[in-house]
């Protein structure tokens, strides 16, 4: 389904990977509330049991099988897969899991697709403060942001109507504030976002297109 379709979409079908996450409930949560027809596909079905209102698929995220039976019907996709800190291991399970969600969506003709990646992605890195760039960064995150940045060129190479939203550092704190969306970062050094706010702007891409194909970093 096209984004001009999804967008004249009442209430949307959405597919949500990452779902059990601490962003992904936020993202399931918003989307039930607002009357939007939400299905999860989830590798350990037990851990969304509380999620009410959902349909839940057991898979897992890298089989391209599986997400074809989850993104089957819908009109938009949205990721929150992450992925823990790794100091010394190689990460690919996000670039793994976005290649085969590319060739489901297409398979099943969905081509609506928002993905979370982060800050420190892409042309965002050097961009998180002094903390960020100098100590997490390096020695927690750098293979992480590493498989981010695969993950971010297979979506633009993808043909899909994507958009990718690069969140700075997460916090628990309640939503409601106003959010800033940037692209010239030339004097942007570090900031913070909720949860809470991120899921809010994550689901108003989804029949949205003042993003389409392009990527905001996003923060109080």
């Amino acid at each position: 389904m096209s984004i001009t379709e999804t967008h004249l979409a009442a209430a949307p079908k959405i597919l949500v990977l990452g779902a059990t996450g601490p962003t992904g409930r936020h993202i399931v949560s918003q989307a039930v509330s607002r009357g939007y027809d939400v299905t999860l596909l989830v590798r350990s079905p037990e851990k969304a049991a509380d999620m009410n209102g959902a349909k839940i698929i057991a898979g897992d995220a890298r089989d391209e099988k599986a997400l074809r039976q989850a993104v089957k019907g819908r009109d938009a996709v949205i990721s929150a897969l992450g992925t823990p800190a790794s100091p010394f291991r190689e990460v690919t399970l996000l670039s793994t899991a976005t290649r085969a969600l590319v060739g489901a969506m297409k398979a099943e003709r969905v081509s609506r697709l928002v993905a979370i990646t982060g800050m420190g992605a892409g042309d965002s890195a050097g961009h998180g403060g002094f903390l960020f760039d100098k100590l997490i960064f390096p020695l927690l995150l750098r293979k992480v942001y590493a498989d981010k940045n695969r993950q971010e060129a297979v979506i633009k190479d993808s043909g899909l109507d994507w958009t990718i939203v690069r969140p700075s550092v997460l916090n628990n704190k309640p939503g409601g504030k106003a959010v800033r969306t940037l692209t010239d970062l030339s004097d942007f050094n570090g900031g913070s976002i909720s949860r809470e706010d991120v899921a809010t702007f994550i689901l108003d891409q989804v029949s949205g297109v003042t993003w389409l194909r392009g990527s905001a970093l996003i923060t109080w």
